[in-house]
């Protein structure tokens, strides 16, 4: 459990070193390798994805993921509704999009290997839009959603079985918003969000856990990274027990309990050398104590692995499709 027997990935990892504009206060983002949709009716591939506007005055917009075979259906009466996924991408708040190759993988493994239809979500970024602008966002995303203009959403979309998804940054926007998303569940119907998957959730503190001292220098996300980047997207002023960084912070939300009361189910996934591992522990716990029917899965390897090497992310699909499947 100490030893990383998973080899890391190689590649321009942009949390090793944020350069920060002294003159403005942006973040220098290298290119990266972004994908474009996959909407070719005559391809080969098990997924087909198209890119949607959300907010043109904020640059939002979102990429929605179905299996071909359910777009191949020949009439509507021979159309299954498929689970919605509602996801959100990683990068710290920081860094990466919707688009971004690893993040977009990801997803066509999530629609290909659980069986979902999947909306996933280009929100803003810190520093320029600090927190609770992507909060805000995915409360947008969501009342998109629910008013079904879109084809797919409408042809495709189980909207009575939705749940808020997302990796590392994502899993603390997931979470985030489902606590707005709980307490605006008249204004949302008729999507019916069921639960949450917060794979690997990027949540800290003012006191530091085991794993995070244990792996203060870990090779993908150090420390000072995780630090640095919730300096760069909390609230300007804030601490790391804003409750946007520390979900435990005065026993957690209230609105958990609205979580328990209309009947949320929480899956909480981790690694044992990811220095995020032990909050997230904690975190599910806290959701258990309340009463929240919450699952934890861990595993051996590193923060975010089934993100960065799509060939370890079997157990981690299996996982989500038997969540999805239990009531």
């Amino acid at each position: 459990m100490g030893k990383d027997k998973i080899p890391r990935p190689v590649f321009n990892n942009p949390f090793l070193n944020i350069i920060v504009n002294p003159d403005d206060g942006t973040v220098k983002r290298d290119p990266e390798i972004r994908n474009p949709p996959n909407s070719d009716p005559n391809g080969t591939s098990a997924v087909i994805s198209k890119d949607v506007t959300l907010h043109p005055h904020n640059n939002t917009w979102m990429r929605l993921y179905l299996p071909r075979q359910a777009k191949a259906a020949a009439s509507p009466a021979s159309r299954r509704k498929l689970p919605l996924v509602v996801y959100y991408h990683g990068g710290g708040f920081v860094f990466c999009n919707a688009d971004t190759n690893l993040y977009d993988v990801f997803c066509q493994g999530l629609v290909e290997n659980v069986g979902v239809m999947v909306i996933s979500l280009d929100y803003r970024l810190a520093p320029e839009h600090r927190l609770p602008a992507a909060y805000q966002d995915a409360m947008d995303g969501l009342h998109w959603i629910k008013s079904a203009r879109d084809e797919w959403v409408r042809d495709y979309a189980d909207l009575n079985n939705c749940y808020l998804a997302g990796t590392s940054a994502g899993g603390n926007l997931a979470y985030n918003a489902g606590l707005l998303a709980v307490s605006a569940a008249k204004d949302l119907e008729p999507l019916k969000i069921k639960g949450m998957i917060l794979h690997h959730p990027y949540f800290s503190g003012t006191k530091r856990t085991g794993s995070e001292q244990r792996l203060a220098r870990d090779s993908l996300l150090p420390l000072y990274a995780i630090d640095q980047m919730f300096d760069l997207s909390l609230p300007e002023g804030a601490d790391h027990d804003h409750e946007y960084c520390n979900p435990l912070i005065n026993g957690g939300s209230k609105l958990v309990d609205l979580m328990k009361s209309s009947g949320w189910r929480v899956l909480v996934t981790g690694c044992f050398d990811d220095p995020l591992v032990d909050a997230g522990i904690e975190f599910a716990k806290m959701l258990d104590a309340k009463g929240v029917r919450t699952v934890t899965f861990l595993s051996d390897g590193y923060h975010a692995m089934e993100v960065f090497d799509p060939s370890t992310s079997g157990p981690f699909y299996a996982a989500a499709k038997d969540f999805l499947s239990t009531n």
